[in-house]
């Protein structure tokens, strides 16, 4: 028992040291997870999950694969689909079957498989492999269009290849006499109506009594979890791997309702997916032996290659003609297709059945799944950014800045970044408070930054930082708890925060952003050092020009925000560890370089007479009256906090 907890322990280590490493280095996380389970598994011989966890083994993973589609089917909403359904339902109704029929004309004629063996393989590797895309799209950063194309392809296709696999199994069980052809198709008719009724209308209960408080908030996440297995069990009780079908359509029908609590729900099916997937990619890897190794000769290696350079890019180009999506992103989409968790998972399943009936080259087929699944995470892990960037189908690698809130200074700073090339977004729901950044060229998103539109709009993967600086500060930390969990909570920032307030008015260290300054200054005070002439300014550092050098020639009120590198990296001052560095650039708010003493005097004289009513020194009565009047007439047109009086010059 002991050594089975270790084996556990061991398991779970490795997959997140794996999962850590590889956004560490920035490396394709599956890679790392293959490489640990070889390690443990052929390898030492340490890991032998078959013999070690016995007769659960395979339902441990089956559960997971359903747990992890479920959770795949619960990103697909129907809004991020709109500009490439067309394509979408082409590579599913078309290029499936084509995948299908072409590799197992490819796995008999160049494999050496038997047909029963080719027939079965080939609606296994119509697959690719979500657990393997979904990491990979999100170290990529690809354009909207083809990253949708590639996720929604992985997640639908997942359970309907499975099911294509269950189906060519049954059919060589008929020629073999060992099944009826009647009662084959009564089973599939009745197992694909199960499937597609049970996940549809248990989403439907699952928000019914979610959004009518049937369920307590403490309860949901546990409900949910509860629901997913059953319906999977129940449906896989009636039809082999027909519950993949059933909980990806529960996903997915989830995805589309409009429940509150469904973020909470997905980002903890986020938290479950990631140990999942890396504890499965482990097991199934640690599962091989080197006699599988050994099976794998010259005519393998063909028919993997005839599979990514040929069969492939048959099928996505037939499917996909005329759809819409532009001879690139076909290109891009021809050549990723990594197979994962699933093709492993139903390969070892469907081996082993077909071993039993009598198929004398059925383990051959978990040899060839490993060596396209392996071949795939490798070649497609390790060149889909560079071929993404070559064909245009990349975005911005800079990290960006999203900044809520259209103030005149918020609007400056905007300005200012986008003069140093650094990706900024300026987003405000009033379109007046845009109107200075439109005229200055800035990107802006008019409308609720914490809205479904905005969920679909906006880029996490191009904006990575945020910056609330609305006069608002409960709606600032309302801004910044919601993006926080997406973006990371080093990287969003509020202003109007001091972390340092022990007030009772001040908000819990749970919620809210990191203060964008130290001292953290209000939205008030912000605006009335930008109306009094301070302006946002970018200094380079050298070696000879350090950061000390720095401070000594600014003002000791100066406050710098955050500095960037040369590659567009930004760190903000208000939570580095350590000042910026020769070659950085300095991005401060401050006075404006030139003034003499004497000016600075004068203009704090002038405000300090304004606020006492008193006349200014050196200036006459007429002075006093007109500060009096326009500190008591508001301008005309302003609005709250984004109309302040015109800055001295």
């Amino acid at each position: 028992m002991e050594d089975i907890a270790l084996k556990i322990a061991f398991i779970g280590a490795a997959g997140i040291a794996a999962q850590w490493f590889a956004w560490r280095l920035g490396l394709p996380a599956i890679v790392l997870l293959l490489a640990a389970g070889f390690a443990a598994g052929p390898a030492t011989g340490f890991l032998n999950p078959a013999a070690d966890f016995g007769e659960i083994y395979r339902p441990i993973i089956s559960l997971a694969v359903a747990i992890i589609l479920f959770e795949g089917g619960l990103t697909l909403n129907f809004r991020e689909i709109a500009e490439t359904s067309k394509a979408v339902r082409r590579i599913i109704l078309i290029g499936g079957p084509v995948t299908w029929v072409l590799t197992a004309l490819s796995a008999h004629y160049i494999g050496g498989l038997s047909w029963a063996t080719a027939i079965v393989l080939g609606a296994i590797l119509i697959v690719t492999g979500p657990t393997v895309i979904m990491p990979l799209l999100r170290q990529a950063q690809l354009t909207a269009r083809v990253a949708s194309l590639l996720r929604w392809e992985a997640i639908i296709n997942d359970p309907i290849g499975a099911l294509c696999a269950v189906i060519a199994f049954e059919v060589v069980l008929v020629f073999i006499g060992q099944h009826a052809a009647e009662s084959l198709a009564l089973q599939i008719v009745l197992g694909g109506g199960l499937a597609v009724g049970l996940g549809y209308l248990g989403a439907k209960l699952i928000a019914w009594s979610f959004i009518r408080g049937h369920v307590p908030e403490f309860l949901k996440q546990p409900v949910l979890f509860a629901i997913v297995i059953l319906v999977y069990a129940v449906t896989n009780a009636a039809l082999e791997e027909a519950g993949l079908l059933t909980v990806t359509i529960m996903g997915v029908v989830l995805a589309n309702e409009r429940i509150a609590s469904l973020t909470d729900m997905r980002r903890f099916k986020e938290t479950i997916t990631t140990m999942l997937v890396s504890a499965v990619f482990i097991m199934l890897t640690a599962s091989l032996t080197l006699a599988d190794l050994a099976e794998l000769d010259l005519y393998a290696v063909l028919f993997v290659a005839s599979l990514l350079l040929i069969i492939r890019p048959l099928a996505i180009f037939a499917a996909t003609a005329n759809s819409g999506i532009s001879v690139k992103e076909r290109v891009l989409s021809a050549w990723i297709a990594p197979r994962g968790v699933v093709a492993v998972a139903v390969a070892g399943l469907f081996g082993t059945l077909l071993a039993d009936a009598g198929i004398a080259d059925a383990s051959r087929m978990v040899t060839f799944t490993f060596a396209v699944v392996v071949t795939t995470i490798v070649l497609h892990g390790f060149t889909l950014g560079p071929l993404a960037t070559l064909l245009g189908l990349k975005k911005m690698s800079r990290p960006g800045l999203l900044i809520v809130g259209g103030s005149r200074w918020s609007t400056a700073l905007a300005a200012k970044l986008k003069e140093h090339d650094i990706p900024v977004l300026l987003a405000d729901m009033n379109w007046n408070h845009l109107s200075r950044a439109r005229l200055a060229d800035v990107p802006v998103y008019f409308g609720e930054v914490l809205s479904e539109n905005a969920h679909h709009t906006i880029e996490p993967t191009r904006y990575t930082n945020l910056i609330a600086a609305t006069d608002n500060d409960a709606y600032n930390a309302l801004v910044c708890t919601n993006f926080a969990p997406e973006l990371g909570r080093s990287h969003v920032f509020q202003i109007g925060r001091d972390e340092g307030d022990k007030e009772h008015r001040a908000l819990s260290f749970t919620i809210g952003g990191r203060p964008l300054a130290k001292p953290g200054l209000t939205f008030q005070e912000f605006r009335e050092r930008f109306n009094r002439g301070w302006t946002f300014q970018v200094t380079g550092l050298t070696e000879e020009f350090d950061y000390q050098d720095y401070r000594e020639s600014r003002p000791d009120d100066t406050l710098v925000l955050l500095w960037f590198k040369a590659s567009g990296a930004i760190t903000f001052a208000s939570i580095a560890n350590g000042p910026p560095g020769p070659e950085d650039q300095i991005l401060s708010f401050g006075e404006p370089p030139g003034r003499t003493a004497s000016e600075k005097a004068e203009e704090r004289a002038e405000k300090r007479a304004a606020r006492n009513g008193q006349d200014t020194p050196g200036k006459g009565a007429d002075k006093k009256k007109v500060t009096k009047e326009a500190a008591s007439q508001p301008a005309a047109g302003a609005s709250s906090g984004d109309q302040p009086a015109k800055p001295r010059s």
